[in-house]
């Protein structure tokens, strides 16, 4: 809607749809919220209803320009239904504001020999319009002077007014400029103001400028020359007198230099860190300005080359490379380029590489690869196998040309990949010849686990993954499984049935051109055979378990029948069983094992003496005793039985390391009770057995008259 629009101006509405009709239908219209505009209800000739939008209100768009609205229809229902819908509106803008200058005049003031194109005054003129309507264009009114339209300009957009010629004092001391502002809206009215311009009397000799140099345009200087260093020097001089011709002079510009005045000459030193690769020059620029009223000023301009030093490393492009090569790679084959960069110039900035010395799987890293020295080409020297080597580092160093070099260096990290290069090899069964011989039982059911097929793939991954298959051969009366080898029966064998088949298994994995083994599995029918049924897989590893474990029951059962047997007999000899006066037994343990180790010699002697002479005579344990040889009637000797010999173990002194028990070999040693009071202080659980006769004879074990062999044990101190 316009903004001219006037209060009362309609605006017809889309009207709303009701399936119903009659009274039922739509009924009346509402807007919220009711201000500037209000709805009106109409009556079409078919009885529908539609709203029309009523401005009520004068609108404006420089104050509000858009405005939104709920519109709700209702019908006439009890409750009515409703429906709502949301309405904006937008003021079009129209031409009715003029353009306004801030002030009717202004006054300026500009120096003699002003440049052209120096600004003067910046006009503005607003308009709240919109588009076209509120866009101004300035100029200079057609009836101000030659001249002055001559000396001054104004940009038609800005509204700036610049000098566009020479200005002198001598020739007019004021200029009056009448500027008018116009919009580009139909019938616009334009707005004017004056601007006078005042001409200011000024110093017109300039500051001049000299550099004393050798090269009055360049002047060089090495990036290592230190702050303080003074690189050129720089008389001012002004022609005129007083303050107009005292001259101060200023370095423009962030630069790493200043400017030192003197009294008759300025020097120019370096102020900061100079780095030919940030920055290799720099335009200096040089000010001088008297104090003249309006000062002159004057510049002068040189460039200074900064002169390369080695002061940087070569820097590679990043501190850590891969390259991914599949093995069985041709030796001599490209595999990454790398890269330094090095800011310096000339031989300082020239770059060369070369590998560090490492080694990989014990050997030196030049037999795996080799750098061009110029380029950072870096290639193989061999063929890469994975199966060996999967990956491996090493490091590049870069140096540059510079005396002294500088040098960094890089890591590069070479991943072999895996290609589908080992064949699978058949483990198991054991192969003879690529062939197997397996033997089943005839009456073997169906499912019976016949062998199992293992293969080994030292590829990894798809390619190390292997199936299992049978090619050729009876393959209607067994199947395998693909996945673990197991060869089954799928059929029962008849009386009739052959007594041999032949199955042609192949182990291939799974890369992408698939490796493969065969073997020849012979399988034998064998009647002698029981058959059992195979379900599932034999857990080897749980059958020797259990033949461990009855193997280690029946041994510690064995040992209970022994323990108890040897202290049964015990208990038939303890009037030969060593204590002291007041019963106190010695440590079973020890009792029971020389009883044992007594025993079975006993069996053993009486058994070999019985098949000689053929008499069955039960051995007891009081025919068992020992006797002195060579002892004389004189000498005494207590008995001893094998109770007293087994706990007394602890206190013999052995000079050889077997006790001899009925022992008939002359250097033999004896029983030895030396010092057996120092060892038993404290204790009365001994005996002592003394042989008064020191006789280098040993007493015989007697079974029935008969000597027993010796028997030997370990000399052990403490058991």
């Amino acid at each position: 809607i316009s903004e001219t629009a006037s209060p009362g101006t309609r605006v017809p509405l889309e009207s709303a749809y009701d399936p119903d009709s009659g009274s039922f239908g739509v009924q009346s219209y509402e807007i919220t919220p009711n201000d500037l505009f209000g709805l009106e209800t109409k009556t079409r000739g078919d009885g529908s209803r539609f709203a029309e939008l009523v401005v009520e209100k004068s609108l404006d768009r420089e104050t509000q320009s858009h405005y939104s609205y709920m519109i709700t229809a209702l019908d006439g229902g009890d409750p009515p239904n409703f429906g709502t819908v949301e309405l904006n509106i937008r003021v079009i803008d129209s031409n009715d504001n003029n353009p306004l200058f801030e002030e009717p005049s202004y006054t300026v003031s500009v120096p003699e020999n002003a440049p052209s194109g120096t600004p003067v005054i910046r006009l503005n003129a607003t308009d709240p319009d919109e588009g076209t309507n509120g866009q101004v264009l300035y100029s200079i009114h057609s009836y101000v002077s030659e001249k002055a339209r001559d000396l001054f300009q104004i940009n038609s957009q800005t509204g700036l007014i610049t000098v566009s010629g020479a200005i002198d004092y001598e020739e007019g001391h004021a200029y009056e400029l009448d500027v008018q502002a116009k919009d580009l809206g139909p019938n616009s009215i334009p707005a004017h103001c004056k601007v006078t311009v005042t001409v200011q009397d000024a110093n017109d000799n300039p500051p001049l400028i000299n550099l004393l140099s050798v090269n009055s345009e360049l002047v060089e200087v090495s990036e290592n020359a230190p702050p303080g260093y003074v690189i050129a020097l720089v008389r001012v001089s002004d022609r005129d007198s007083g303050a107009n011709g005292r001259v101060q002079c200023k370095l423009l510009g962030s630069v790493p230099f200043r400017l030192q005045e003197y009294e008759s000459f300025s020097t120019i030193l370096v102020d900061g860190r100079l780095d030919r690769e940030q920055r290799d020059q720099y335009n200096l620029t040089i000010q001088a300005k008297d104090n003249g009223i309006p000062s002159l000023q004057a510049t002068k301009s040189f460039t200074v080359k900064i002169t390369d030093e080695n002061d940087n490393h070569p820097h590679f492009s990043k501190p850590y490379y891969q390259v991914i090569v599949q093995e069985n790679n041709t030796p001599g084959a490209y595999l990454l380029s790398v890269s330094a960069r090095d800011p310096d110039l000339g031989l300082n900035g020239s770059v060369s590489y070369q590998i560090v010395p490492s080694q990989v799987r014990d050997m030196p890293v030049f037999t795996y690869v080799s750098i061009n020295p110029n380029s950072g080409d870096i290639y193989a020297l061999r063929s890469f196998n994975h199966e060996q080597t999967k990956s491996f580092e090493f490091k590049v160093l870069a140096k540059d040309g510079g005396n002294p070099s500088l040098q960094s260096n890089a890591t590069i990290r070479v991943i072999v990949l895996d290609v589908n290069d080992n064949t699978p090899v058949i483990t198991a069964p054991p192969l003879v010849n690529g062939t197997a011989e397996v033997y089943i039982p005839r009456n073997a059911g169906v499912g019976y686990l016949v062998t199992v097929v293992k293969a080994d793939d030292y590829d990894e991954g798809e390619n190390g993954r292997l199936s299992y298959e049978m090619a050729e051969g009876d393959r209607g009366f067994f199947e395998i499984d693909q996945v673990n080898g197991e060869i089954r029966t799928t059929r029962a064998f008849g009386e009739n049935s052959k007594t041999t088949y032949e199955l042609i298994v192949v182990a291939h994995d799974h890369g992408k051109t698939s490796l493969s083994a065969s073997a020849l599995i012979l399988i034998y029918l064998s009647p002698a055979l029981d058959a059992q049924e195979s379900i599932g897989s034999v857990n080897l590893s749980l059958i020797f378990i259990i033949a461990l474990g009855s193997i280690a029951a029946i041994l510690f059962v064995t040992m209970i029948f022994v323990a108890v047997k040897c202290k049964r007999d015990n208990k038939e000899i303890r009037t030969y069983n060593c204590r002291d006066k007041a019963g106190v037994q010695f440590e079973d343990e020890v009792r029971y094992s020389l009883c044992f180790l007594v025993s079975c010699r006993i069996a053993e002697y009486s058994y070999g003496h019985q098949k000689k002479s053929n008499k069955k005579k039960k051995i007891s344990k009081n025919d068992i005793r020992l006797v002195p040889r060579d002892v004389e009637e004189t000498d005494k000797m207590n008995v001893v039985s094998c109770s007293s010999l087994t706990s007394s173990l602890n206190y013999f002194d052995y000079h050889q390391q077997t006790l001899p028990l009925g022992c008939r070999r002359s250097e033999s040693t004896f029983l030895n009770v030396e010092n057996q009071n120092n060892r038993n202080t404290g204790s009365n659980h001994i005996y002592q057995h003394t042989f008064t006769g020191q006789s280098p004879q040993q007493p015989d074990l007697i079974i029935n008259g008969m000597p027993l062999p010796e028997v030997s044990m370990e000399r052990t101190h403490g058991k």
